[in-house]
């Protein structure tokens, strides 16, 4: 080992130290293994930010640039996002005034709600989701998925949103200007229940970002992680991931999933 150092041309007083220290136990050990597991138990999903807000839900209060070294030591990487499905095709009904007009904070669950269509393309076929995400805390209220974008999918969307409804809201429900949203019966729907409507300017797809960016987050998170067996086997995995993203996923902004924090909210009102 002489040899070697002096080969190498390392002082022995450096060789010393560097030996000290690999024989110094790691402080850092059990902290590893808790981001380790936080990384394997959200499947990738949770980057540094994420995981230091899990580890402080744990009772754990860590830097996050310590969080971030400490995930780029172990080879850890947050995994990333598709093209938009447009479902605007002219005007062929009556345009709603940009009320939102980017406005994405709601002070209470039921204030603002935002909805899309946005496609996927598996086993040679097509399938479009329709979400509604409630700006209040990012919830997904519910959805409705099929292998044609007709009214159907989002009037069924519609009946199943209105069962979350309660009786007295002041609700607005914004979206794009897909033509879906522009027919008599939609406008006529939201009406019945006194909701106010509101779409994105034509072509801005800033104006409805936060249904846009749950677009994103889900498929880098879920379509391109998972191989699926078939079309069947990919809506029962989605529905799961659904429940996942409402009831564990942390919301970076909530510093906890959106469930909790509805949960949070109403239990202090």
């Amino acid at each position: 080992m002489k040899a070697l150092v002096k080969f190498a041309g390392i002082p022995r007083s450096t060789y010393y130290d560097l030996v000290k220290r690999m024989n110094r136990p790691d402080l850092d050990a059990d902290l590893k293994e808790e981001i380790k597991a936080i990384y394997e138990e959200h499947e990738g999903r949770y980057g540094y930010r994420r995981i230091r807000d899990e580890l402080a839900n744990r009772g754990q209060k860590v830097n996050h640039k310590k969080v971030q070294r400490i995930m780029k030591e172990l080879g850890l990487k947050c995994v990333v996002r598709m093209k938009k499905y447009k479902s605007y095709k002219g005007n062929v009904g009556k345009i709603a005034p940009n009320i939102l007009d980017r406005n994405f904070k709601a002070d209470a669950p039921n204030e603002k709600w935002v909805t899309d269509i946005t496609e996927f393309k598996l086993f040679g076929e097509k399938l479009y989701l329709s979400p509604v995400l409630d700006l209040f805390n990012g919830e997904i209220i519910t959805y409705t998925i099929g292998s044609r974008p007709t009214y159907s999918l989002v009037s069924d969307m519609l009946d199943k949103a209105f069962e979350r409804l309660p009786e007295h809201h002041q609700l607005l429900m914004h979206s794009d200007q897909g033509w879906h949203y522009q027919m008599n019966k939609y406008r006529r729907a939201l009406e019945s229940r006194g909701i106010v409507q509101s779409m994105s300017r034509k072509g801005n797809c800033y104006d409805n970002s936060v249904m846009e960016n749950f677009f994103g987050i889900m498929k880098s998170e879920f379509l391109y992680m998972r191989e699926f067996e078939s079309i069947e086997h990919f809506k029962i995995e989605l529905e799961k991931y659904i429940n996942y993203y409402n009831t564990k996923r942390i919301k970076a902004k909530l510093k906890t999933s959106p469930v909790q924090y509805r949960t949070h909210f109403t239990q202090a009102a």
